[in-house]
């Protein structure tokens, strides 16, 4: 059985069409805010794709994509996205965006292998974005700068929430602090990195947590990645302490992307060079793509962050264990899920 959490005396003030209004609120006054912050264009982007074009994602190098066939097309296989990293590289050049100028989508993807907690569903929902910049601007100052522009926007999203519902208390703090994933293991060297990730994120409230994918000094790198979008020394999450759940919540993964010798460096180590012969990493490996710094901001995370929400089945509607659900209506935690109702 997947891990659950059940907050002592928990209960949400908002029913569930109530939920569903402040849903709408949060996700049309963030999408704004990242948009005027990084100074980003709405486009559309792909369900799926095709295996051998490269561009699907990883994730941490296991997950196995949901792929069905399509029979105008001799039931050719293409894959459910797991994320538009790679895509987006490609649509800024098709779209002939410039430096400085970047888009944004609404990803949705399936994680048939995903672990269903209070934090994780089957179903992911995020703001997909990417920006170009020049190959000089590939450093941890950018990095650093954009980092602080996403989370302007996270925290005046915060800031209008919180006078919208008066039962929402703002819990981010003024600043930002940025950490690597080898200070983190030095600070804490006896811990797991989730144990880490709750230590810096309960002392500091809001961290960017970086270079993630490295190999560390203790010989493993804090998580995976998968080696052919974020360049592992620029790379990073941002985490916050979550006081309904005692935990650190992942709000955002980012990073600048691979050029073409991280990619080469990172496709090596982590011993599949053949994906050197994909489409997308061909033509990057060719600079034919444009350099970027992008990310993904989970949708139902930051909802059920602002609403103070203890399961992500509150505020998104998904698949769910029997044992789950029976739970979760013994703690007033009201999930939705398709087939609640028969």
């Amino acid at each position: 059985m997947e891990q659950f959490i059940l907050p002592e005396g928990y209960h949400s003030p908002l029913t569930i069409r109530e939920t569903e209004v402040a849903i709408k609120e949060v996700k049309d006054h963030f999408e704004r805010a990242l948009a005027k912050s990084l100074h980003l264009t709405r486009v559309s982007a792909p369900l799926f794709v095709k295996p051998e074009s490269g561009l699907n994602d990883n994730l941490n190098g296991t997950e196995r994509p949901v792929s069905f066939g399509i029979r105008e097309q001799n039931d050719a296989p293409v894959e459910i996205v797991h994320s538009l990293a790679k895509w987006k590289r490609y649509a800024l050049k098709r779209y002939d965006f410039h430096s400085g100028e970047g888009l944004y989508t609404d990803m949705s993807a399936i994680r048939r292998d995903e672990d269903t907690d209070n934090l994780h569903s089957l179903y992911v929902d995020q703001w997909d974005w990417e920006k170009i910049i020049s190959k000089e601007e590939r450093n941890t100052e950018t990095l650093r700068y954009t980092v602080r522009k996403v989370y302007a926007a996270l925290k005046e999203t915060e800031e209008f929430i919180s006078r919208r519902y008066n039962y929402i208390e703002p819990l981010l703090p003024e600043d930002i602090t940025f950490i690597t994933a080898q200070e983190l293991e030095d600070l804490y060297p006896k811990l797991s990195p989730k144990e880490r990730e709750y230590k810096i994120a309960r002392e500091k409230k809001a961290v960017f947590l970086s270079q993630i994918g490295k190999t560390l000094v203790s010989g493993k790198p804090h998580d995976g990645r998968a080696p052919d979008y974020d360049d592992w020394e620029l790379n990073g999450d941002i985490l916050v302490y979550y006081p309904v759940l005692d935990v650190a919540l992942e709000l955002s993964s980012m990073g600048i992307r691979v050029d073409e010798a991280a990619l080469k460096r990172q496709l090596k180590i982590a011993g599949c060079e053949d994906r050197a012969e994909l489409d997308f990493q061909k033509s990057l490996l060719n600079g034919e793509l444009p350099y970027t710094v992008g990310g993904g901001i989970g949708q139902s995370r930051i909802c059920m962050f602002y609403l103070r929400k203890a399961h992500i089945g509150e505020v998104q509607s998904s698949i769910w264990t029997e044992d789950t659900l029976r739970l979760a209506d013994e703690h007033q935690m009201k999930i939705n899920t398709p087939y609640q109702w028969l």
